[in-house]
């Protein structure tokens, strides 16, 4: 266990954690909604600090990141635990598996900060990724490890539902180089409802660690019936264009999964009317994910239409010169 950061002691031995939106409020001996964070006699812990419950490979394109050192490989750790409770939780196993049992201990394997770092460095990876749950949970843990990274010349990134506050992005600041944010709806009904949030904060995570210079691509999962509007899809487009027309915006396939088993797969043809729908709206760079093989994958050059990076799946190949499309010359928003 570890003294958690961004908290602060209140009244009667209650602790307040402004690591994320929620900003729990935190009597002796609970735990906030994360399930990973322990009040204990007016101080605050955390649970999994250093506890991986899983650790691997990743390409980077898995995060997904299609525009942040494409090709390359990402090691990827998370603990348990997340924030919220969605519905279609692809990782319900461990996200919400605090909310099962109190014995965190029981899953996790210990590795340490600096053995993170090492065994990224040792699989020849170019980044560290916190992902799989919500890495907001463990942020401690991520904080640390980012800074040994950095200091090694690793990069690290974030792939998150973006419900931190703006204090946890300041502290871990320069080390914070890429990130991946689920906007998971433009309604704040929809994050109520199906998470367990609100939206705007997400909004304004995504506003800020673009202001930051942080490396910021988006996923919205379609779920039919539940986010596929038009409406829904041209609020996001336009929001995204307002912060940067070059942010890429990921548009996945929802496969049937935890609480939402009776809600079919989304058709690839509601996909490619969003996808159409982003490109209007201004968009430079959307994509299609979970269909491999699909006319979405490929990055096109918004200028003249080169195709600059192919991919089917996580198969990757370049056709750049530098950070330039070899056919016109202009320089394109991707971080070779």
């Amino acid at each position: 266990m570890k003294e958690a950061m961004l908290y602060q002691k209140l009244d009667n031995g209650r602790v307040q954690c402004n690591l994320c939106a929620h900003r729990c409020k935190i009597n002796p001996g609970k735990r906030g909604i994360c399930g990973v964070r322990e009040n204990q006699g007016g101080t605050l812990v955390t649970l999994v600090y250093g506890k991986s419950i899983s650790a691997a490979v990743d390409p980077i394109e898995k995060k997904p990141l299609y525009h942040y050192l494409p090709g390359t490989s990402a090691f990827s750790i998370a603990t348990v635990g997340c924030n919220f409770r969605c519905a279609f939780c692809q990782n319900a196993d461990i996200s919400q598996a605090p909310k099962e049992s109190r014995d965190l201990g029981r899953w996790a394997r210990d590795l340490p900060p600096e053995r993170v770092v090492h065994l990224a460095e040792a699989y020849q990876c170019a980044s560290i990724a916190y992902t799989y749950t919500e890495p907001t949970v463990f942020f401690e843990y991520a904080y640390d490890t980012a800074v040994i990274a950095t200091q090694h010349g690793l990069k690290n990134i974030f792939v998150t539902n973006g419900y931190m506050t703006p204090e946890a992005l300041d502290t871990i600041g320069e080390n914070l180089h890429a990130a991946n944010v689920d906007l998971k709806s433009f309604r704040d009904e929809f994050y109520r409802k199906i998470c367990g949030g609100r939206l705007q904060p997400v909004l304004d995570s995504i506003r800020k660690m673009h202001e930051m210079g942080v490396w910021v691509e988006v996923t919205t999962l379609v779920i039919p019936g539940h986010n596929d509007g038009d409406d829904e899809f041209k609020g996001i487009a336009e929001f995204l264009v307002s912060v940067d027309p070059d942010i890429p915006w990921h548009l996945s396939r929802f496969v049937p999964h935890y609480k939402m088993r009776d809600v079919p797969s989304t058709p690839v043809s509601t996909l490619h009317r969003a996808a159409e729908i982003g490109y209007d709206a201004g968009l430079h760079y959307v994509y299609v994910g979970n269909v491999p093989g699909d006319q979405y994958e490929h990055t096109r050059c918004p200028r003249c239409g080169e195709t600059v990076i192919y991919r089917i799946g996580y198969n990757v190949r370049l056709n750049l010169k530098g950070q330039n499309c070899p056919k016109c010359g202009s320089r394109l928003a991707i971080v070779i």
